[in-house]
């Protein structure tokens, strides 16, 4: 347990360091920020658009980092050669791999968490469908606070120990997006304390659940991929997986009856539309609970039978 915890540690510090990290990360709570700007041009339908664009950036980002974070744990040791060094420690190849899968995972976890935060931020603001509606300041405010405090005591840790700056904005951001967030659970977009009329909805919560159990089914088939091919290969066959898994339903699901390789090809590649839940938004209806949990069931199975795999390709794989 201590040699995973150790190599878990590492791996997270690791991802977190990696430039395409922070890069995702801001670039989303661009998106985010702008998205109720870009949603005001329908005719009836502006906070379900901004619904849904921002589920959509939600799932994106966190598996553009899934991807790109989880490619490179076990390939780029092995590229280096600096596997070979952590191995003779000794640590088991399983441990290594589980290591690896966990380091990622959090690191994906804190990113989908503040850009969850973010995406909160926006629906509660929501768009400004007629000239009578006001900006919601206490988010605004709130949330150029959180930013600015995040870039000022990342700058000042930076020059002062040497600390580096993206990974720590990027965890210092999480931290004030906490605080930042129950404080916008209290209090109403007329700076009253008004819990029950926070503008957050159980909804989007749910959403953002479901989308993250996604994120760490993609985590666990980059590491397997990444045990025995390159970062290039890796992520291209993620980007394919992940495009296969979102037409799931109409690429196999519909000769699955019929053909042996659809049926095969619908047990293999995972379901990524059971994670999302467009239908619900345009619909107006409620995620039951019940779904939640055999969603979550699917991704724990489909995750447990990934690494396994990744464990019996990494256990023969030559490392000379």
């Amino acid at each position: 347990m201590h040699k995973l915890l150790t190599l878990a540690k590492n791996t997270f510090t690791q991802t977190l360091r990696q430039p395409i990290y922070a890069i995702i990360i801001a670039t989303a709570l661009f998106l985010f920020i702008i998205s109720p700007s870009l949603t005001m041009y329908t005719m009836s339908d502006d906070n379900k658009l901004l619904r849904e664009i921002g589920l959509s950036t939600l799932f994106l980002a966190s598996l553009f980092i899934s991807i790109f974070s989880a490619s490179g744990a076990v390939a780029t040791e092995l590229e280096d050669k600096t596997i070979s060094t952590v191995l003779s420690k000794p640590v088991q190849r399983p441990i290594f791999i589980l290591a690896k899968f966990l380091g990622v995972a959090a690191a994906v976890l804190l990113a989908h968490y503040i850009c969850t935060v973010a995406l909160l931020m926006a629906i509660r603001h929501g768009v400004l469908e007629t000239a009578s509606d006001t900006h919601d300041w206490t988010v605004i405010a709130t949330g150029a606070v959180i930013i600015v405090a995040a870039m000022l005591l990342s700058a000042f840790f930076n020059y002062s120990y040497d600390w580096r700056f993206s990974s720590t904005a990027v965890v210092l951001t999480g931290i004030l997006a906490t605080f930042g967030i129950v404080l916008l659970a209290f209090i109403d977009r007329d700076w009253k304390f008004n819990p029950s009329n926070n503008g957050f909805h159980a909804f989007d919560i749910y959403g953002s659940v479901l989308l993250v159990l996604a994120a760490l089914v993609i985590v666990a088939l980059a590491v397997a991929l990444s045990a025995r091919f390159n970062t290039v290969v890796t992520l291209s066959a993620c980007m394919g997986i992940f495009l296969l898994g979102l037409v799931n339903d109409y690429a196999f699901g519909r000769f699955a009856e019929t053909k042996l390789w659809a049926k095969i090809g619908r047990f293999l590649v995972p379901n990524l539309q059971v994670f999302w839940i467009s239908d619900a938004i345009y619909e107006g209806s409620d995620v039951p609970i019940k779904y939640i949990l055999i969603t979550a069931a699917y991704a724990l199975c489909y995750t447990t039978a990934i690494l396994a795999f990744a464990i019996a390709l990494f256990q023969r794989r030559q490392l000379g």
